[in-house]
C-alpha cells in the first residue's frame, strides 16, 4: 500500500512568495510545510494498493477541464481562530470545477467523494502552541488574512505519493496529466 493524493502544485515564483510568507510564524511554535512542497490537494486518496496507480492514471486521463487562472492569496487556518492545526494560503480559481471532475472519474473505482473542498495549501502545522503565544499568532494571521501572495496558471494536475517520515513528508510524482 502506499499514501495517495491527487494536486496542484505551485510554480517556482510563488514557493518564493511562500516562503517569504512563512517568516511572518517564525517565531511561534509552529512547523512550517517545505516551500517546495506546498500544494493544493484535490483529493486525498489515502492508503492505496499499488495495482490501482495504473487505473487512477488512466481515469485521471478523463480530467476535461480547461487550464485556468488562479489567485493565490489569502491567510487562514483549521479547524478555527480558537484550536489551529493549520495554516494555509487560499487559492481562488476554477478549483471547484476540477475537483469536480476528479472526483467523478475516480468514483468508478470507489473513491468516495469528498464534498468538503476548499481550495487551499497548508504552509504550516500547529503541534503545540504555548499560550502567551496564542494571541500573537492570532493577530498575525488577521492580519494577512487579505494578503496578496500572486497568480498562477493551472494546466496541469498530478498524482503524488506521500511517504511520511520523521522529518516530514517526501512526495513524488506517479502521474501527471495536462489539462
Amino acid at each position: 500500500m502506499i499514501r495517495t493524493f491527487i494536486a496542484v502544485d505551485f510554480p517556482a515564483a510563488l514557493t518564493e512568495k511562500v516562503a517569504d510568507l512563512q517568516q511572518h510564524f517564525s517565531n511561534y511554535g509552529v512547523k512550517v510545510v517545505t516551500p517546495e512542497q506546498v500544494h493544493i490537494t484535490l483529493k486525498f486518496l489515502g492508503d492505496t494498493e499499488e495495482a490501482q496507480i495504473k487505473p487512477i492514471s488512466d481515469a485521471l486521463q478523463n480530467v476535461h477541464v480547461s487550464p485556468f487562472e488562479a489567485e493565490v492569496r489569502g491567510v487562514g487556518v483549521f479547524p478555527s481562530l480558537r484550536h489551529i492545526n493549520v495554516i494555509w494560503v487560499g487559492a481562488e480559481g476554477d478549483f471547484d470545477h476540477l475537483h469536480t471532475a476528479v472526483e467523478e472519474v475516480l468514483q468508478p473505482l470507489g473513491f468516495k467523494r469528498d464534498n468538503r473542498f476548499a481550495a487551499h495549501a497548508t504552509i504550516a502545522r500547529v503541534k503545540h502552541l504555548p499560550m502567551d503565544q496564542k494571541g500573537q499568532l492570532v493577530s498575525t494571521i488577521k492580519d494577512l488574512s487579505d494578503v496578496e501572495v500572486g497568480t498562477m496558471k493551472v494546466d496541469h494536475i498530478i498524482l503524488k505519493k506521500s511517504t511520511l517520515t520523521p522529518k516530514g513528508p517526501i512526495y513524488e510524482a506517479l502521474h501527471e496529466v495536462r489539462l
